[in-house]
């Protein structure tokens, strides 16, 4: 019985080829988006999810309280006060709480810019590899394989380092070759490989291709302010509720009493925290799940519209099918076979879209990852991702033949054998409904995509309160700590061909990271007074090459001696927060330094435009030991600029391999998920306008086909083909409207929602809703124009000849 019930689908299937070609070709681009975002979706879900025992594996997060403002952070700084640090205490924190199994630290930075790749050299190799530094006990709670050594001793040693594959074949051609032997770091120390690691997977949130002991770098440079992320593994069964608070316990009687700032810890599952690391009121709670969550939405949404225009197609053709039916109830076929035979003709349609589905995400899933910047295999050998397709292919063929089949199965044989169905406005408003709903989703994203388009633009091209073109930065390592060799450096650097300006600073500009808040006091400081400043030491030319201006007061200056030793500048919000009046020539104290304030420079962003500028503070220090070199070069001569430096810079610091970025492109980088959202938008907002055109398609082709005749009056009774034209579309133009009208406040609450996450951003305009109508009509217009003007053409010799 199913075999007939197959053939005959068959033959339905292959006998109406355009119908066919239009029903599989909605329903394969339908079912080839939703394949891309489950991909897209699986992917982000999987970061951080691989470790063997992720289910005990907890990120430790930091919540501060102070002048009625909550903050929350990863980072636990070494904010030392009283001599107290919330860091040391927490290196303890494994025999004050029991259920705490294992603890270590990630270093991520520190005050010095920190975090870049650092230069490696064995004989005459010398490259810069990215990593960082771990606890001791960091491989034992990780799922990162050790191929040579053992997680035990690959971080116990201080003179050890456990190095990648990749990297132990960069420098010693194989893992084997690379364990006991010494490596040269940054030209100061030699580590022995004590563990060479596999290459960390796509999946891992951290990026290293080796870690020192976290203990090593107090070997390396005399620094208290590192940023370090911490991670507790716990012991089975435990709760993380009742483990927080036990820290907590521990924690409070033992911070210094002066803190002005109230601090708490929390604990997030490992695997949640790539999803969720937006902190509200202090908690982990927004991020990248709200991208994760529309696009899983979108994805329902793009099924649902090609599922309408199934259902639409399908019954544009009923008039066609309706005899068939009569007939086959006539001779005995009951309503159940008939639903059935339905419901295989719409599981062969989706079968043949699914097979379509496959073949296009075969094909187009490199150009995928070249789009989102992700690295998605094929999931040919996953059973999950086949049965999920499955799945998906059998409810997509029962949700799109679920009207045509209950439908067309009821209608009676003696009114269709003698000619007289017709449709019940019901059935007429209900398709008509589907339609709608198609267009209301397509508007949305419309919409959205406009938003999102214009947010992302306007981050790019944002003026941050200095000029970022044109600016390379290069960091100050090796012989350039040296003040006589930096001094060197910039002296001729500033001669050659195609460099403006060459200055320094300890923080590059737009990613300042760090904030310092207890060291820092002011004139008219109160007890309970915190504010977190972001600060920064530059040298004298360093806001003629940022372009920055000064709003009040002056900058620096080599003419005046007290610019050096005592001398302040602040911005506008700090000015603000710090509650001062007239803050020229007030005193001001940071590092143990007192000077006072000589200039206001005008708010500039220190980081993305998600955060809000915050309060700034700058001295001089020409001859600081670290940081970074600002180096502006002439319009159109970058590239004949970088050549001469790469060439100084081998001559100068030989022991070094040159690096350098552009301040631009790695502003840029602090938006790479929303260029990707963007993009992505773009993309599927086409393709569910293109799909909701076959939806639109197929009501003007059943319009048509139930309007045959009265179009042939009209037009026997004088009506001209531009008037018949304008009569049918302006039905559908209605359609689209009453769409517009539904989902423009769902698309303004939805895109309002999604800016809060941006504390500068672009205004959700009026004209975008206009646009988004007119795009909209045209493109419903262009979908029924040639359907339009077919029937208003058609002769009406032959649509009246059988009256």
């Amino acid at each position: 019985m199913f075999k007939n019930y197959l053939k005959i689908a068959w033959r339905n299937v292959s006998r109406n080829k355009v119908n066919t070609f239009i029903n599989v070709s909605g329903l394969a681009l339908g079912l080839t988006c939703c394949i891309f975002i489950y991909l897209w979706v699986k992917d982000e879900k999987s970061v951080d999810n691989f470790h063997a025992n992720r289910k005990n594996l907890y990120a430790v997060y930091q919540t501060s309280t102070a002048n009625g403002k909550t903050d929350g952070s990863y980072s636990i700084a070494r904010n030392v006060t009283g001599g107290v640090s919330v860091d040391f205490l927490l290196e303890d924190i494994g025999n004050a709480v029991p259920e705490v199994k294992h603890f270590a630290y990630y270093i991520t930075g520190y005050e010095l810019p920190w975090g870049h790749p650092e230069t490696f050299q064995v004989g005459e190799k010398i490259i810069k590899m990215e990593g960082s530094r771990a606890g001791k006990d960091f491989f034992k709670m990780f799922s990162y394989p050790i191929i040579r050594g053992n997680a035990e001793t690959a971080l116990a040693n201080m003179n050890g380092i456990a190095i990648s594959r990749k990297m132990a074949a960069i420098f010693f051609g194989s893992p084997e070759n690379a364990m006991g032997k010494s490596m040269r770091f940054e030209n100061k120390l030699n580590f022995i490989v004590t563990a060479v690691f596999e290459n960390l997977p796509k999946e891992s949130s951290l990026h290293f291709d080796f870690l020192l002991n976290m203990e090593a770098q107090k070997r390396l440079l005399d620094m208290a302010s590192p940023n370090l992320l911490a991670y507790m593994e716990l012991a089975d069964h435990a709760d993380p509720k009742l483990v927080e608070a036990k820290i907590n316990t521990y924690l409070q009687p033992r911070l210094a009493k002066e803190r002005t700032a109230k601090t708490t810890m929390g604990l997030q599952l490992l695997g949640d925290q790539y999803l969720h690391n937006i902190f509200v009121n202090g908690k982990p709670t927004a991020g990248r799940i709200e991208y994760v969550n529309i696009f899983s939405w979108i994805a329902v949404f793009i099924l649902v519209i090609a599922c309408i225009n199934f259902m639409n197609l399908a019954t544009a053709r009923s008039v066609k099918r309706a005899k068939e039916v009569g007939l086959r109830k006539v001779v005995g076929s009951t309503r159940t076979y008939l639903i059935i035979q339905f419901f295989s003709e719409s599981l062969l349609f989706a079968v043949l879209a699914m097979g379509i589905s496959v073949s296009c995400m075969y094909l187009l899933l490199p150009a995928f990852n070249a789009f989102t910047g992700k690295q998605i295999a094929v999931p040919g050998f996953q059973i999950s991702f086949w049965t999920s397709l499955l799945l998906i292919t059998f409810i997509t063929g029962i949700v799109a033949g679920s009207y045509p089949a209950l439908y067309l199965s009821s209608l009676q044989p003696v009114r269709v054998l003698k000619g007289t169905l017709q449709f019940t406005k019901t059935a007429v408003w209900f398709r008509k409904g589907l339609t709608v709903f198609q267009f209301v989703l397509s508007i949305v994203l419309i919409i959205s995509t406009i938003i999102i388009t214009r947010q992302i633009n306007y981050i790019q091209h944002s003026h941050l309160g200095y000029d970022r073109d044109n600016l390379v930065y290069v960091r100050i390592e090796g012989n350039l700590s040296a003040p006589q060799n930096y001094m060197l450096f910039k002296q001729r650097a500033s001669n050659m061909p195609g460099i403006a300006l060459v200055d320094r600073s300890t923080e590059t500009p737009h990613d300042m990271n760090f904030v310092v808040d207890e060291p820092i006091s002011w004139q008219g400081k109160q007890q309970n007074d915190h504010v977190g400043f972001k600060p920064a030491s530059v040298g004298f030319d360093f806001l003629k090459l940022m372009n920055m201006q000064v709003a009040e007061g002056r900058g620096f200056s080599r003419e005046i001696a007290g610019d050096s030793t005592d001398a302040f500048m602040v911005n506008e919000e700090a000015v603000k927060e710090m509650g001062m009046k007239n803050p020229i020539g007030k005193s001001i104290s940071a590092w143990d330094k007192k000077g006072h304030i000589i200039g206001v420079l005008k708010d500039y962003h220190t980081q993305s435009l998600r955060e809000k500028i915050k309060p700034v503070i700058i001295d001089v220090k020409e001859y600081e030991y670290f940081g970074v070199m600002m180096i502006r070069t002439k319009p159109g001569e970058t590239k004949q600029a970088i050549a001469s430096l790469s060439k100084l810079y081998k001559e100068i610091n030989p022991n070094y391999a040159f690096a350098y970025q552009f301040v631009d492109e790695e502003y840029q980088k602090l938006y790479t998920s929303e260029i990707t959202i963007s993009r992505l938008s773009v993309l599927f907002a086409a393709l569910a306008i293109l799909i909701s055109c076959l939806g639109l398609l197929g009501l003007a082709m059943f319009s048509a086909e139930q309007r045959v005749k009265e179009i042939g009056v009209r037009k026997v009774l004088g009506a001209s083909v531009s008037r018949i034209v304008s009569m049918f579309s302006f039905d559908f133009i209605k359609l689209v409207l009453i769409a517009f009208i539904i989902a423009s406040p769902v698309a303004w609450y939805s895109m309002n929602s999604w800016l809060q996450d941006f504390a500068y951003k672009v205004d959700v305009s009026w004209w975008v809703f206009m646009l988004a109508a007119v795009i909209s009509i045209f493109i419903a217009m262009l979908t029924i124009s040639y359907q339009a003007i077919k029937s208003a053409m058609a002769n009406p010799v032959k649509s009246l000849r059988a009256e």
